[in-house]
C-alpha cells in the first residue's frame, strides 16, 4: 500500500533515460498556460510559493521543493501530521459529513435510514453520557463467568465479531497458494501498545508508564475489582505475550508467513490452549486449513496463555473490552482513550470533534453505502477516463524496463513480463456494490449498533470461506485517500479520494500530474515486483520463479537502497529500518523511475515544455516532493519508524530522486552537495 500511516534499475536503463532527457530538454518552448485551465495548485498544479529555494536542490531536496510551506503550515491540533494525506482526508470527512447528514434527514433509502440511525445514535452525546457504563455490563458478565481456560479461549473467539481481543487474530483473504479460492489466516495478537519493542526496549519506558495508568483507568471507570493490581498482571502477561512475538521485519515475510495448518496440528504443535473451543466460537472450525503468518510464535503464545492466571486473562479481556468500546462510551471513558493513544502515544494535543468521529464509524462500517453516494457526488468521469491513460503509460514504461534489465536473465524476464501482461486495474470504484441488508442499527443504541455492525462485518467475512473469490471485490472504499496492490489478484487500484490535488488535477500541468499520480501508479505497480510482491506470479500464486542467480542480484542491488534508509535518523535514537521499510522504498524508487518514464513517452517525441522556467523533468521532481510535504509530531514520528514500513514523508521526497541519474541532470547536483551519490552508490534495482 502506497499510504504511510493507519498502506515494489538497471544501469543501463538509467543512463538510457538521463541521455534522453538531456536531449528533449534542447531548445523547449516556452508555454503559458491559459486562464481556463488554471488548475487548484498554482497555475500550472505545482505550489511553486512554497518552494525555498535558498535550498540548494542537491543538499535537502525535501526543503528546496517545499520548505517554505512545510515553516508556514502548522499541524491542527486534532492531528498527528499535517500533509497532502491529511488534507484530502479531511476534504473527504466533510464530504461524507454532508452525505451522512443529508441521509439522516431525508431516509429516502434502507440504506439512508442505516446511515441516519448509525451516525444519530453516535451523535446522541447526551444518552451516551447518561448511560456511562452500563453498555459494557453485559459483555463484562460474559467474561466473568469465563471461569476456566476452554472459556476463556472462546471468548477470545468470540471476539472476532465484537468487542475484545484474542491472543490470535483471523481474517480472510485469497489463498496465496490457491488464489482463486479464500481462506482463513491467523496472525499474533494480544497486545495492547503499538509493538512487542515498546513492551520490551529502554527507549519506551514513558509510554509504558503511560499504558499502566490508562489500563488502570479504564478498569476503574468499569468497575472492575483492583484495578491497580489488575493493570499490573494484564501488563505482565502482554510483556511474556510480546517476548513470544515475531518483530515487524519477520512478519513481512510473505513466504515465512504463508504456513498451512489445522486445528489437530495446532493442538499438537502449540499445547496449552484450546483451539477446537476458540475456532468454534470464532466460526471458522469447518474451514479446510488455517494459514499461520507467525507459526513460531504461536507455542509461546499458548504456553504463557495456559501459565497465567484466570483472573488475570478475565481481567485482561475485561480491559481489552472497555478500550475497544471506550469511543462509544460517556466522557470519561473517552477522554482516558484519548489522554493515552492521542497524547501520550502520539502527541496529539486535542481530541477530533465529535462529528469527524461520526463520521469515521458510519464510513468504516457503511463504507459502500456512503462511497456510493460519493462518487456520485464527486467523482467525474473524465478522471476515471484520464486515470486510465495514465495507467497505460505507466504500464508499457513497466514492460520496457523488464524487456531491458541487463542483469536479469531471459529465464525470469518472460515471467516477469508475463506478471507484468497480466496486472488487473481498478479506478475509481467497484463495478457492484455491497448490500447492507440484515444490519439492524436502532437510534438510541450506540454500544449495540457497533457490536451488531461488527458482528454483522465478521458474518460477511466468514462467508467468503464458502465462495470462490469475488474478482470485483474491492478492498478500499471510493472515498478512501490511498492506493494498494494486491498480490494474489495481481490488480492495483486506486480509489476515486486519492484522484485529486496535489496527486491529480485534469487542468494540472501533466508533468506534475506524472509526479504526483504517476508516481502512486508506478509505486503499485513496483509493489508487484518489490522484496515480497516478486515472489508472487502472475496468476497470483506464492512461488519462486526466479532464477536462483537472479534473485541474489535483485537482492543484492535492493540492500543497496536499504542501507540508505537505514543511515537516516529523523530522531535522535530512532533511525529508519531499511529491512522494514524495504518494500515501499522499492515502490517508492520504482514508481518515481516509471513516472518519469511515462511522462517522456506522453511527449511523443516532441521536447518537454519550460513552465515558470522549470523543465519538464523538474517538475517531475517537484510533483512527487510535492506529495510528501508532511510536518509530523515526534511520538507519532517515533512510532512510525518503530512499527510502519512505509519511511518517513520527508525521505519519500528526497531518497528515491538521490538514486536517479535524471535528478542529477535536471538540477545540477554535484558532488558537495549533501544529497549528492557517486553513480556506483545509486541503488539500480528497475
Amino acid at each position: 500500500m502506497l499510504r504511510l500511516r493507519l498502506m515494489a534499475c538497471a544501469a543501463g536503463a538509467v543512463l538510457t533515460l538521463a541521455a534522453t532527457t538531456a536531449t528533449a530538454q534542447t531548445a523547449p518552448p516556452i508555454v503559458e498556460i491559459p486562464a481556463s485551465t488554471t488548475p487548484q495548485i498554482g497555475t500550472f498544479g505545482l505550489d511553486t510559493a512554497g518552494m525555498d529555494t535558498t535550498v540548494k536542490p542537491g543538499d535537502d531536496f525535501n526543503r528546496y521543493a517545499g520548505g517554505t510551506y512545510l515553516r508556514n503550515t502548522p499541524i491542527p491540533g486534532d492531528k498527528t501530521s499535517y500533509g497532502a494525506f491529511d488534507m484530502l482526508f479531511d476534504n473527504s470527512q466533510e464530504a461524507l459529513r454532508g452525505l451522512i447528514e443529508d441521509s439522516a434527514s431525508n431516509p429516502s433509502t434502507p440504506e439512508a435510514r442505516q446511515v441516519g440511525a448509525f451516525y444519530a445514535s453516535f451523535m446522541d452525546e447526551a444518552t451516551v453520557n447518561r448511560l456511562g457504563a452500563s453498555p459494557l455490563q453485559a459483555d463484562l458478565a460474559e467474561v466473568r463467568a469465563a471461569d476456566t481456560y476452554p472459556k476463556i479461549a472462546a471468548l477470545m473467539g468470540r471476539t472476532q465479531g465484537g468487542f475484545g481481543s484474542s491472543l490470535f487474530g483471523v481474517y480472510i483473504a485469497e489463498d496465496l497458494k490457491d488464489p482463486n479460492q479464500n481462506s482463513a489466516y491467523m496472525v499474533q495478537g494480544g497486545i495492547g501498545l503499538p509493538d512487542r519493542d515498546y513492551y520490551l526496549e529502554d527507549g519506551f519506558a514513558t509510554q509504558r508508564a503511560a499504558y499502566l495508568v490508562y489500563v488502570t483507568k479504564a478498569l476503574t471507570l468499569a468497575g472492575w475489582p483492583n484495578p491497580d493490581q489488575s493493570a499490573a498482571d494484564i501488563i505482565a502477561f502482554e510483556t511474556r505475550i510480546a517476548q513470544q512475538h515475531w518483530t515487524q521485519v519477520q512478519s513481512r515475510d510473505i513466504e515465512k508467513g504463508y504456513s498451512p495448518t489445522t486445528l489437530a496440528d495446532l493442538a499438537r504443535n502449540a499445547p496449552g490452549f484450546d483451539w477446537n473451543a476458540w475456532a468454534t466460537a470464532a466460526g471458522i472450525q469447518d474451514a479446510p486449513r488455517l494459514i499461520q503468518s507467525q507459526d513460531s510464535a504461536y507455542p509461546g503464545m499458548a504456553r504463557v496463555f495456559s501459565e497465567t492466571p484466570i483472573a488475570t486473562l478475565q481481567a485482561w479481556q475485561a480491559f481489552h473490552i472497555v478500550d475497544q468500546a471506550a469511543p462509544y462510551l460517556s466522557q470519561p471513558f473517552v477522554d482516558a482513550r484519548f489522554d493515552f493513544y492521542g497524547k501520550a502515544l502520539s502527541g496529539q494535543p486535542e481530541n477530533r470533534p465529535r462529528w469527524k468521529r461520526g463520521v469515521s464509524l458510519v464510513n468504516g462500517s457503511l463504507g459502500e453505502a456512503l462511497g456510493r453516494e460519493y462518487v456520485a457526488h464527486y467523482f467525474p468521469a473524465e478522471s476515471k477516463a484520464q486515470m486510465e491513460a495514465l495507467v497505460a503509460n505507466l504500464r508499457a514504461a513497466m514492460t520496457e524496463r523488464l524487456q531491458h534489465l541487463d542483469w536479469m536473465s531471459d529465464a525470469t524476464r518472460q515471467q516477469a513480463l508475463y506478471k507484468m501482461s497480466r496486472f488487473g486495474v481498478k479506478i475509481g470504484y467497484p463495478e457492484q456494490w455491497r448490500s447492507y441488508d440484515g444490519l439492524r442499527l436502532v437510534p438510541g443504541d450506540l454500544y449495540g449498533n457497533v457490536e451488531r455492525s461488527s458482528a454483522f462485518e465478521w458474518a460477511w467475512n466468514l462467508g467468503k470461506l464458502t465462495r470462490p473469490v469475488d474478482p470485483l471485490e474491492w478492498g478500499m472504499t471510493p472515498q478512501t485517500v490511498n492506493a494498494y496492490y494486491n498480490p494474489p489478484r495481481n490488480e492495483i487500484v486506486f480509489p476515486a479520494a486519492i484522484l485529486q490535488p496535489p496527486f491529480f488535477d485534469p487542468n494540472a500541468d501533466p508533468a506534475v500530474n506524472y509526479g504526483g499520480i504517476g508516481a502512486v501508479i508506478g509505486h503499485e505497480i513496483t509493489h508487484g515486483f518489490d522484496d515480497q510482491g516478486r515472489k508472487v506470479d502472475g496468476d497470483g500464486v506464492l512461488r519462486d520463479w526466479w532464477t536462483a542467480e537472479d534473485a541474489a542480484k535483485f537482492e543484492q542491488r535492493a540492500a543497496v537502497l536499504g542501507a540508505q534508509y537505514s543511515a537516516l535518523s529523523p530522531l535522535e535514537g530512532s533511525n529508519v529500518n531499511g529491512d522494514l521499510t524495504m518494500g515501499e522504498n522499492i515502490a517508492d524508487l520504482g514508481g518515481l523511475l516509471l513516472a518519469l518514464d511515462a511522462y517522456h513517452r506522453s511527449l511523443n517525441g516532441q521536447p518537454a515544455p519550460v513552465i515558470n522556467g522549470l523543465t519538464g523533468d523538474q517538475r517531475v521532481f517537484l510533483g512527487w516532493a510535492q506529495v510528501w510535504r508532511e510536518n509530523i509530531r515526534d511520538d507519532a514520528l517515533r512510532q512510525q519508524v518503530t512499527v510502519d514500513p512505509h519511511s518517513p514523508a520527508q525521505y519519500r521526497a528526497a531518497v528515491p530522486p538521490r538514486n536517479i541519474d535524471a535528478w542529477y541532470d535536471a538540477f545540477g547536483v554535484k558532488p558537495g552537495d549533501e544529497q549528492y551519490l557517486a553513480p556506483d552508490a545509486r541503488a539500480r534495482i528497475w
